[in-house]
Parts: structure tokens; C-alpha cells; sequence
């Protein structure tokens, strides 16, 4: 039983990541803005990190320099708060699913940021050279697959479900971002969302480097995010109706989001890195696409398309080719995509 632990454990890391796709869109299904929502969710976050970081790393931590302070503040703001503001308009735009699919995409954006900057390497002569380029390009193919193409739709319920709306308005909504080009556009804003997520995390390797308390560093940026979002969402809504929170999805989203993905997700994923390491970690990620696609039908009574699901293989294909010439190439140095696997859910994941 002790070595089927790891196994256990990333199942229910990704189970609380479709549980976070899940109750994000069935709040902002329920009227709440998005911007007020990242707001809560980062506050959450901090209040829940807070103590953790006071009581563990507040004797062993650095000192905190004005210049790395304005390094952390914008990579809050980059990778953070206009990260999750992007992801919550392209949410309303699309669905639970796509957010799923889309972020299989991550590892492959992270690694061509970073050879854009000249922290990774391409060795297109070599077996694991021509595998990382291969996936970029398939990961590409699944991005405008999930963007242009629809294909037959299938329905699992019939007019009601658990945390949205009725089904038919469900259905009238889909067909009305389709119509309006809304679904395209949803899908191009989920991955500039995932871009600025994947910059931050190529960002972050240097930072951590000046500021190693990472837990620390998780709750700064946590607060910083809280304090940016703040000012967004106070200058886009100032309807106090807006704000206010009820016993309802929109309490639910915000807690799961800021609580268990921030914080739980933080020590299982840290501890599954250190039994199994990164790449075990990173190909499990399909697994929350998978389960995001049945629990919305069931419980937010959203269509599934063969698009989506064309396009979630394809991104989850090319998600394994890199992941299969990193683990080749066997570098000896912590390479962009560990540092993006050790990262997610280290400070907030979508």
C-alpha cells in the first residue's frame, strides 16, 4: 500500500483541480464578477498562508531587499492577478472543460518561453530535441482545434443540473458564443492566460534564487495579488451588491479556490515531487481534463463536444512529447519545466 500512495495522492491533486474549473464557472455562471472573485480568492489564499509562513520560515528567512521586492510585486501582478483576471473572462466565454484542456498546455508554454530566453535548450539533431518540437507544434494543433473546430455535440442530461443553470439555457448560451465568435475569442484569451502563467514560472526561478523561503515567497505574492486585484476590481465594479457573499456557490468557489488549491494542493504536490519528481506529477495532468469533462456534464450541464475532446487529446499528446525529451535528456541542472512542475499550485493555479 506504502507504493501506491504517490498514486493516490495526484488523484486527488487533480481532483481538486477539476473541482476548481467546476465551481469557478458555476460561480460566474451565478452572476459573480470575475474580477471580485480573483480578489476573494487571493485574499483567502493569504489569510489561509499567513500563519504557515509566520510560524515555520519567519526566523530562517532572508532579508527582503526593496529591488527583490519589486521583482516579487511584478511577477504577482504578471503571473497572479492578470493571469487569473484573463482566465475568468475566458471562462465566461467557454467552459470548465476547455480551462481543463487548456492547461495541458502549460508545461509545453513554459518551455518555450524559456527558450526564448535562452534558459532552455533545442538540439534539433537529437532524438529529445526533435520530441520538445514536435510538441510545441501538436500542442499549437490542439489549441486551434479546441478554437475553430466544434464538431457533433452530445448532452448527458437532459434540463437540469446540479450547480448551474437549466440546460436550455445552457444550450442557448453555447450557441449564442458560437454564433458570436465569443468561443474563439475565450479560447485565445485561456491561452494568454496560461502565457503569463508560464512567464511568471520561468520568471520565478530567478527570484527564488535572491528570496529561497518559498513558502514565504508564496504568501508575499498572495498578498500582493490580493492588493492588485483589489484595485482592478474595485475600478471595474463599484455595485456593492456585487461584493457581497452568501451562503451560496460563490462562498463555496472562493474558499475551495483560495484554501484547497493554494494550500492543500501546495504540500501534496510538493510531497508527490519529492517521492516521484516532477514528470510524474506533470502526466497526470490529463486526468483533471478527464474528470472536468464528465462532473460538468453532470453538475453544470454543459455540452461535450468532439472538438473539445479532439483537442484536449491532441494538447495532452503533446504535452507527453516534451515531457518525454525533457526526461531524456536527463539534465543534471533543474530545468524550466521541474521548475514549472514544482511551481504549480505553489503560489495559485487556475
Amino acid at each position: 500500500m506504502e507504493g501506491n500512495k504517490p498514486y493516490v495522492v495526484v488523484l486527488i491533486v487533480q481532483a481538486i483541480y477539476a473541482g476548481m474549473f467546476l465551481l469557478s464557472k458555476a460561480a460566474f455562471d451565478h452572476g459573480m464578477n470575475n474580477f471580485i472573485f480573483v480578489f476573494y480568492r487571493q485574499a483567502a489564499a493569504t489569510i489561509f498562508l499567513a500563519p504557515f509562513a509566520f510560524f515555520f520560515q519567519r526566523k530562517t528567512a532572508p532579508p527582503l531587499s526593496f529591488v527583490t521586492f519589486c521583482k516579487i510585486f511584478f511577477l504577482s501582478f504578471l503571473g497572479i492577478t492578470m493571469s487569473l483576471d484573463i482566465y475568468g473572462i475566458a471562462l465566461v466565454y467557454t467552459s470548465a472543460t476547455l480551462a481543463a484542456a487548456t492547461t495541458n498546455c502549460l508545461p509545453v508554454i513554459t518551455f518555450f518561453l524559456a527558450l526564448l530566453l535562452r534558459i532552455e535548450s533545442l538540439k534539433v539533431k537529437t532524438a529529445p530535441g526533435i520530441a520538445k518540437l514536435v510538441g510545441v507544434v501538436v500542442c499549437l494543433g490542439g489549441a486551434a482545434t479546441l478554437a475553430f473546430y466544434k464538431g457533433p455535440h452530445w448532452q448527458l442530461l437532459g434540463n437540469h443540473h446540479l450547480l448551474g443553470y437549466t440546460h436550455s439555457n445552457s444550450n442557448a448560451k453555447a450557441h449564442n458564443s458560437v454564433q458570436s465568435g465569443t468561443w474563439i475569442k475565450g479560447c485565445f484569451l485561456m491561452l494568454l492566460s496560461n502565457t503569463c502563467w508560464g512567464m511568471w514560472l520561468v520568471l520565478q526561478a530567478f527570484v527564488i534564487k535572491e528570496y529561497p523561503s518559498k513558502l514565504l515567497l508564496t504568501t508575499l505574492q498572495c498578498f500582493l495579488s490580493s492588493i492588485q486585484s483589489f484595485a482592478i476590481a474595485f475600478a471595474v465594479e463599484r455595485d456593492i451588491e456585487q461584493w457581497k457573499l452568501g451562503w451560496n456557490v460563490r462562498l463555496l468557489a472562493v474558499a475551495y479556490c483560495g484554501i484547497m488549491v493554494t494550500g492543500v494542493t501546495f504540500y501534496l504536490q510538493a510531497w508527490i515531487i519529492e517521492k516521484k519528481g516532477p514528470v510524474f506529477l506533470a502526466m497526470s495532468t490529463p486526468l483533471a481534463l478527464i474528470m472536468t469533462i464528465f462532473s460538468s456534464a453532470f453538475l453544470l450541464g454543459e455540452i461535450i463536444s468532439l472538438g473539445s475532446l479532439l483537442g484536449g487529446l491532441i494538447l495532452a499528446i503533446g504535452l507527453y512529447s516534451v515531457l518525454w525529451g525533457k526526461s531524456r535528456e536527463q539534465m543534471p541542472k533543474a530545468s524550466s519545466l521541474d521548475v514549472e512542475v514544482a511551481s504549480i499550485g505553489s503560489v495559485i493555479t487556475r
